[in-house]
């Protein structure tokens, strides 16, 4: 029996719009952004910088196994020997449906666990970060607190 390796990537993709003040004020969350959409502009990355022999290398593998809009957390999966190929592809992001985005690899594993844990522990820094910039924490204690508890099922419940 063959055992298929894989590399884990999570990345957060931050929305340059919220950074520059000209532009529109909507966020990257109210956007339609998902999986599907990640998927075909990691695609479309993979084909422009690498090729064609690129995307045969890493097109198999590639899955984009999670994502969440309130966060801009993503878990990609891609087999071990093409993971630079899929790291670069990501590292060249700028725009995902027209939505200007900087990707930022957090953490690389190469089993699905430890990707895991890295996405958990990094959701509560994120809600952390939001709770400081609001100047209620009471009204918004619950929203976050469900969010919190509904990512961690959903992130755990990720198998390879």
């Amino acid at each position: 029996m063959v055992r298929f390796k894989n590399r884990w990537l999570l990345v957060e993709f931050v929305d340059t719009s919220t950074m520059d003040a000209s532009a529109e004020k909507e966020s990257l969350s109210t956007r339609p952004l998902d999986g599907r959409l990640i998927y075909n502009a990691l695609r479309d990355s993979v084909v422009t910088n690498f090729g064609d022999t690129g995307w045969g290398a890493v097109g198999m593998s590639l899955n984009v196994k999670y994502f969440s809009p309130l966060t801009n957390l993503c878990i990609i999966r891609v087999a071990r020997d093409q993971h630079r190929i899929a790291w670069g592809a990501v590292t060249l992001l700028t725009s995902i449906h027209d939505v200007r985005i900087i990707p930022r690899v957090i953490h690389v594993s190469g089993t699905i666990k430890h990707t895991q844990l890295s996405a958990i522990a990094h959701n509560r820094e994120v809600i952390a970060r939001f709770r400081t910039k609001l100047k209620n924490t009471a009204l918004h204690h619950d929203s976050y607190d469900d969010y919190l508890a509904r990512s961690t099922r959903e992130i755990e419940a990720l198998h390879d």
